[in-house]
């Protein structure tokens, strides 16, 4: 007769089988990001990544100071806002930062308790709940500030049934682009300073209940030149991961360093969109002019004997410089955008995941000398 083996018990199973979750959070409700343009952007991210717009908030909607525009594809929501004035917050985060992401924003069931939760354990508060009405009904929202420019918006929308929000119109007509097959958002990455990542996954343990899935050590993930530590955080339900990193030191800067001096504060380094067939989704994004990080042909020589049996063509994977990774649950396929502005900040990760629960941890190498190299292009290294 066979046996079973049962798995050890995690932190977040033994916290949650107590009733212990106190942010319970039903999913990642949007990413907004502050961008200097935001028409401009929404073609970019509708044209490359296919993603369409379902909704706009601005002066045609009695909204004065911004222009939002809430483009959607899978489960996924970006909200891409600019200034319409040069003076304000907004304004102020584009011109310290470019562009980049303000808020990833939470779903929850109870907006208010919540709130609460996180304030008595140590938050500091971006906003009180608030509830916004309109003819659809009402959504109670809060939010909490996090490392640098960024906050986490806690949106609680079960009174509501419009679009998005109260302010935003839907938009559903005009050009319309085929998906690529991105179908959610797997993992968002912070970059914090060096001596930080520690404060950061205490506030994450402490304050919204997450506990810690994966730790890299500068030892795991190092060039020749330089290095970067970091730790996994996940909410109570593991459906929101968070790795958080800070550079370490070495001969030569890292790239957690060059965003640093780049973005001017912690942020958001990279959001991994999650894809049924990333090799589909890699040419679609490819044809549709959006590059990808090179790796050379070495990496694919050694694949078979380190990777073992897989269904996709290492041939075909070659082609389109995706990366391949296995862990004891199985594997997963991953590619990284070059950045997406001219400063040397944000970029996306493409992930297919077939049972593998890491991040790619056998890549770190390879994208690491990536990087580097794109990074001397740029005489940072």
């Amino acid at each position: 007769m066979a046996m079973s083996i049962e798995r050890p018990t995690s932190q977040r199973e033994r916290r949650l089988q107590q009733g212990e979750d106190f942010f319970p959070i039903q999913k990642i409700d949007h990413i907004e990001f502050y961008v200097g343009n935001a028409r401009q952007a929404t073609h970019f991210y509708q044209s490359g990544f296919g993603f369409n717009v379902i909704a706009y908030a601005g002066p045609e909607t009695g909204v004065r100071d911004r222009a939002s525009y809430l483009l959607e594809q899978g489960q996924i929501r970006f909200l891409l806002t600019s200034a319409l004035q040069p003076e304000g917050f907004i304004a102020d985060h584009v011109a310290r930062h470019g562009d980049g992401i303000r808020d990833i924003a939470f779903q929850v069931g109870d907006a208010v308790a919540c709130y609460n939760a996180a304030i008595e354990r140590g938050a500091v508060s971006e906003q009180e709940p608030t509830v916004i009405e309109d003819e659809d009904g009402r959504i109670v929202r809060a939010a909490i500030k996090i490392y640098g420019d960024t906050i986490h918006s806690i949106v609680q929308r079960d009174g509501y049934t419009g679009t998005f929000l109260p302010g935003f119109r839907p938009r559903t007509k005009g050009w319309q682009v085929a998906s690529t097959g991105i179908k959610a958002v797997d993992h968002c990455v912070g970059n914090v300073e060096l001596g930080k990542m520690d404060e950061w996954v205490s506030f994450y343990e402490t304050i919204l209940g997450f506990s810690q899935m994966r730790h890299f050590s500068d030892d795991d993930i190092n060039t020749e030149y330089s290095a970067l530590m970091s730790k996994v955080m996940e909410n109570g339900n593991g459906r929101v991961k968070f790795p958080i990193n800070e550079p370490a030191l070495g001969r030569k800067k890292s790239q957690i360093q060059e965003y640093l001096d780049y973005y001017g504060t912690p942020g958001v380094q990279h959001i991994a969109l999650a894809s049924g067939n990333i090799i589909e989704t890699v040419k679609a994004m490819t044809e549709r002019g959006i590059q990808f990080m090179k790796t050379p042909h070495s990496y694919y020589e050694a694949l078979p004997a380190r990777m073992g049996e897989i269904k996709e063509d290492i041939v075909e994977l070659e082609q389109y410089g995706i990366l391949l990774d296995r862990d004891e649950e199985g594997y997963l396929l991953q590619i990284f955008t070059r950045t997406v502005q001219d400063r040397p900040t944000v970029f996306f990760e493409i992930i297919e995941r077939h049972g593998a629960r890491g991040f790619g941890e056998g890549n770190f190498k390879a994208l690491f000398e990536a990087i580097e190299r794109e990074q001397a292009e740029r005489g940072n290294l």
